[in-house]
């Protein structure tokens, strides 16, 4: 189950990468399939456009296609749908003739005056937000053909296997990360599938036309103090992309600490030098601060983290990057509990005195990201937590002790030995995604 269209995208999207060195076109299916197709085309680097389709619905179960027309006069009908349904040749009619002047009101909105993107020759996929009987997306494939694309490739998070393989009739690919055999209806493969309105669809593209003109490696934000806006609160931050980045860390720091920690700062320096780019930002207000037990709310934090690495996975900034999270720590317990709760976007973490104990076990399980935990040698309880979190986890780990070091790193030269293993470790895993994205 997906939790919603963004991340239904963003696991899509990887598998889509290979895609990438064709420099498709992504064509998003109105209104729910271009919500899914914005993360593909980010993730992709790619062009997003619309295709405009109608299902033509059954007039006593309109959720159930008998059809399905689009762009350029393209109309599919299942005739032996139609028979199956007993609609008359009258309904036939009459709900092609409805379908067809809301397919025309929506050619008008999503588009207005702009063309559409030039698909002659070019590898284009076709994206929604899930495939029932596929008539409507195989109507979309119709269209684009008659665009002159080369190569086509349908695209969906969930779809049966019994009509994807039709679907194999239109497309040169099909794409589909779940075929279960008992679809039932798409909205039963998410958590939230609320309807989508027109001001999303036209909202995503055009923030996908502004993103296109943006440089690839963003590096005129240096030391920039931002806010980040999780829920009713705007948390400080300072943001750091230096040119050439290869990849973003977000720190989350440990109890009693902030964004000005001079510890953090060292190490974030050190991710600079090394073209990586720094979020320092402070997961708690000032007043919350102020309680005790807030500084060991490891969901409170964990939550506040996701947000901010939703809010660099969407900042024009920032977009693009492949995301880390470097945790100090209870901080560290905060990175783990936000690498298992976004596996699709947090790419790396690195821990330096971490508190893993904190995290239950089957939390730490769910960890994808490649995991360095970090701790002094003379650090020894600290040692034995991570050395037992260490066998939770499934993902690539490895521990690391700084000989001699506490668990504040204070010794000479401890916190040089943090930002070198922290550089390398993210420097190898971060530019890896970034190639494969």
């Amino acid at each position: 189950m997906f939790r919603d269209r963004v991340d239904a995208g963003r696991t899509l999207a990887e598998v889509l990468a290979p895609y990438a060195d064709r420099h498709p076109v992504i064509l998003g299916v109105p209104r729910g399939g271009v919500v899914v197709a914005y993360e593909v085309a980010r993730r992709l680097r790619a062009p997003l456009d619309v295709v405009l389709v109608r299902k033509l619905g059954v007039p006593s179960q309109p959720e159930l296609g008998f059809g399905a027309i689009g762009e350029g006069g393209v109309e599919i009908l299942d005739q032996s749908m139609i028979a199956r349904a007993g609609v008359s040749p009258d309904a036939v009619a009459d709900v092609t003739e409805k379908e067809r002047r809301e397919l025309e009101r929506r050619i008008r909105a999503y588009r207005g005056t702009r063309a559409p993107v030039d698909l002659a020759g070019q590898t284009v996929i076709i994206v929604d937000d899930g495939i029932a009987t596929g008539v409507s997306i195989r109507a979309a494939a119709r269209v684009i053909r008659e665009r002159g694309a080369s190569w086509v490739v349908i695209a969906a998070p969930v779809g049966p296997p019994s009509v994807v393989a039709r679907l194999f009739e239109e497309a040169d690919d099909v794409v589909v990360v779940e075929e279960p055999t008992h679809m039932m209806a798409i909205g039963a493969w998410y958590q939230d599938f609320h309807p989508v309105q027109d001001d999303e669809v036209t909202r995503l593209l055009a923030r996908a036309g502004d993103e296109a003109h943006l440089p690839a490696r963003p590096g005129a934000c240096r030391a920039a103090e931002v806010e980040i806006p999780i829920g009713h609160h705007l948390l400080e931050a300072t943001l750091h992309v230096p040119d050439g980045a290869t990849g973003i860390v977000a720190f989350a720091h440990g109890s009693g600490s902030s964004r000005h920690s001079p510890r953090n700062k060292k190490v974030a320096a050190a991710l600079n030098s090394a073209h990586l780019g720094t979020l320092l930002f402070d997961l708690l207000t000032p007043e919350e601060a102020q309680h005790r037990n807030n500084v060991f709310d490891i969901d409170l934090l964990a939550g506040r983290l996701g947000e901010a690495v939703n809010w660099l996975d969407s900042s024009p900034d920032s977009s693009g990057l492949p995301i880390g999270l470097f945790g100090a720590s209870t901080g560290a317990a905060a990175a783990l509990t936000a690498a298992a709760a976004e596996p699709g976007l947090v790419r790396a973490v690195v821990s330096r005195g971490g508190r893993p104990d904190l995290v239950p076990p089957a939390r730490m399980a769910l960890v994808r990201a490649p995991t360095l935990l970090i701790v002094g040698g003379a650090d020894r309880a600290v040692l034995e937590m991570n050395r037992e979190a260490g066998t939770h986890l499934i993902c690539e780990h490895r521990i690391e002790v700084v000989p001699g070091a506490g668990h504040l790193f204070e010794e000479p030269g401890a916190l040089d030995a943090v930002g070198h293993l922290a550089a390398e470790w993210f420097s190898h895993r971060l530019s890896r995604a970034l190639t494969r994205s």
